[in-house]
């Protein structure tokens, strides 16, 4: 199939999928008036590799195939780069909003490669390379969801006083497993082709059933997707530009009894795979989110010198200092998660970023970023409270 235009993956989300907005079940993703929006968001993803002008970045050629960079796995510091770039650039063309449904789910398929083959388990690595295949070739969306609801976090699944905290194993069949349980916080969920399970957290003994990954279509029977209600209504572009076209939803992910099949369960009954995944997605997954997070930055940069100068303060030496402080923070940040990927690591052939230092880049943005919102806030005065919509 290839490369897909984002008429195709638009129109691959008409199918019999349950998600519920407000109440309500949403008959079609894209014909609806918020989750529409939040679907055409995702489209960029698909838009880039048609861009002459980025199609550099958002498509990998091996060979005679061409597929999206996003399904390129990383073997050096290069490759890591380029993903670090194709984030930042695809974020940027959301107007600072993350696109996320090609770049989470390379991140746990990345790291299930990692996992299953430090760990010698070759028939589910071939599981997770199958499915790696069907991906990259018909150039899916997917979505992660790995938050459990959790409960009491003091306490392990196996000891919830409500079993369906955490998504759990609840029958083994011949032809596969039955999952009961439900995910929170499961980003881009409605408007993806797959979601990816993954445990959230280290699990021990007594906690087997818990211990499972595996892949599903979003439209499984017994599937429900109960989406988020941030920014409703925004669509009024002159007085919300950015969030009038730009939305992405969270959902909880309910699975109510779901069949999933062997060759879709990427392991099971594992506490040991499940410790290993969860950490292992995020090292992954921290130097996307820190990636995703360099446009937003820029955007804070500039906007500081804007009603600097539109002040009349740009010249005084507290505000220079101000703004100083901005730039700095925002190449801090990016300086670091490019060190990352400089200082990569190899396992069973897949690089993946510096630990430590995807860590510093990613403690450096949170610690300083209410300072940087502070600090913009400042500059603006009152224009931002009493000025013009």
């Amino acid at each position: 199939m290839g490369l897909r235009t984002p008429k195709q993956f638009l129109d691959g989300l008409r199918d019999p999928r349950e998600v519920y907005y407000r109440g309500e079940r949403v008959e079609v993703v894209p014909d609806h008036p918020e989750l529409g929006v939040a679907a055409r968001h995702a489209a960029i993803d698909f838009q880039l590799a048609e861009d002459p002008k980025f199609r550099d970045i958002a498509v990998h050629r091996e060979g005679n195939d061409e597929y999206s960079a996003y399904y390129r796995v990383p073997r050096n510091s290069s490759d890591l780069l380029a993903r670090c770039k194709l984030i930042e650039t695809a974020t940027a063309l959301g107007a600072t909003l993350v696109i996320l449904v090609k770049e989470i789910g390379t991140d746990a398929l990345f790291a299930l490669r990692r996992v299953l083959a430090r760990s010698n388990e070759a028939q589910a690595l071939e599981r997770v390379n199958a499915f790696y295949r069907t991906c990259r070739e018909r150039d899916l969306a997917l979505a992660v969801a790995q938050t459990d609801v959790k409960g009491d976090r003091g306490k392990r699944p196996s000891e919830q006083a409500d079993p369906d905290l955490y998504v759990r194993v609840v029958e083994k069949r011949s032809n596969g497993i039955v999952v009961r349980g439900a995910k929170i916080h499961t980003s881009c969920a409605p408007y993806v082709d797959e979601v990816i399970v993954l445990p959230s957290r280290s699990m021990s003994t007594g906690d087997e059933s818990w211990s499972v990954a595996f892949t599903v279509p979003v439209a499984t029977p017994g599937l429900r997707l109960y989406a988020s209600d941030f920014l409703h209504g925004t669509d009024d572009p002159f007085t919300r530009p950015i969030s009038a076209k730009h939305k992405m939803i969270e959902t909880l992910t309910v699975f109510d009894n779901v069949f999933v099949p062997w060759e879709r369960v990427f392991f099971e009954g594992r506490p040991d795979l499940a410790s290993a995944a969860a950490l292992t997605f995020v090292e992954f997954h921290r130097f996307t989110a820190v990636s995703y997070k360099l446009p937003l930055l820029d955007a804070l940069v500039g906007a500081g010198i804007a009603m600097a100068r539109a002040n009349g303060i740009d010249r005084a030496s507290h505000v220079r200092d101000k703004l100083t402080w901005l730039g700095g923070y925002a190449e801090t940040v990016r300086g670091l998660v490019e060190l990352a990927a400089l200082r990569c690591e190899v396992e069973e052939g897949v690089a993946y970023p510096h630990v430590f230092t995807t860590n510093m880049a990613k403690w450096t943005f949170a610690r300083d970023f209410h300072k940087a919102l502070e600090t913009v806030q400042d500059l603006a005065g009152g224009l931002q409270a009493t000025g013009p919509s």
